[in-house]
């Protein structure tokens, strides 16, 4: 299955006799599956059908369709009640022999109600399952070009996330390799602080100043922090080659990996570190802003 985005749009338009339909379908991001319908007036039955059609491409985003309808050659053509127009007729000639009223025109005749009236499609039900099989299959075609819009967003979304992922991959290594993790430069760090607290203050416990200095050391070290990133990125990369839909589990990969970052900077001890650290989060908060478009 291709990865997709959770934003298009897709427009489809199909017609016969009875009548011409389009759909309009626009896709926006959505922590679930929301359909909001527009239908015309008297097809208010399609709503149940439409959801479970849209229900059954897509699991996330928040779905806009617009359906409208214009009536084909079949339903534009008038049916007259020839039978009481001849009565109406009838009575309209001797009103104005009787009477004297003013002659009958056929348009006035004509717009009397009953006499003339364009087919009502719900009344028969041989049209109304035409038409609703025609709006229901314009659907379909639609609902395949937004999967298709969305699947090409998601190729693009896919490349996005695989660089912002190699960054944060390579940040980690950075950090991993940096020389002020060395236990030498730990050493020489932390002995010229306790150095600088000897001069101050003579009379402090040097041995208990070394083993407060060893537990700072101990509590500063980021090797854990740097390899549960790894296994994110194991994990991210999984995801990204997994079929269905992945977007709310890569939703908490980056929330782990912005938790990671935050560890790694509040623990550094070293500039350079810290410097990583805080690159490394405008990296994750660019993964994670992308992984809100994907579904």
């Amino acid at each position: 299955m291709k990865r997709q985005s959770m934003t298009g749009f897709a427009r489809a338009v199909l017609e016969n006799e009875i009548a011409a339909v389009t759909w309009e379908l626009k896709s926006v991001n959505g922590r679930g599956l929301e359909a909001r319908l527009r239908l015309p007036h008297g097809l208010e039955r399609l709503e149940q059908p439409a959801r479970t059609c849209i229900a059954k491409c897509f699991s996330r985003g928040s779905i806009h369709a617009n359906l409208s309808l214009s009536r084909g050659e079949a339903l534009c053509r008038p049916v007259v009640d020839e039978a009481f127009l001849a009565e109406v007729a009838a009575l309209a000639d001797r009103l104005c022999r009787d009477y004297g009223t003013a002659p009958a025109t056929a348009d006035g005749l004509l717009a009397l109600r009953g006499v003339m009236e364009l087919p009502d499609a719900s009344a028969d039900e041989t049209v109304t399952a035409r038409l609703d099989a025609l709006a229901l299959k314009a659907l379909d075609a639609a609902l395949e070009d937004l999967a298709m819009a969305r699947a090409e967003e998601g190729a693009s979304l896919a490349a996005v996330l695989e660089g912002h992922l190699s960054a944060i991959e390579d940040l980690v290594r950075k950090a991993e390799d940096d020389s002020a993790r060395e236990p030498a430069a730990i050493r020489a760090r932390l002995e010229g602080q306790v150095r600088l607290l000897m001069d101050a203050a003579p009379t402090l416990d040097e041995h208990r100043l070394h083993q407060e200095a060893a537990f700072l050391a101990t509590k500063a070290d980021i090797r854990e922090e740097l390899d549960r990133l790894k296994t994110h990125i194991a994990s991210t990369r999984a995801l990204l080659a997994a079929d269905g839909p992945v977007g709310r589990k890569l939703d908490f990969i980056a929330q782990e990996f912005n938790r990671e970052s935050n560890t790694l900077c509040s623990k550094s001890n070293a500039a350079s570190v810290t410097a990583i650290g805080l690159e490394l989060k405008v990296v994750v908060d660019q993964f994670r802003e992308q992984v809100q478009n994907l579904e």
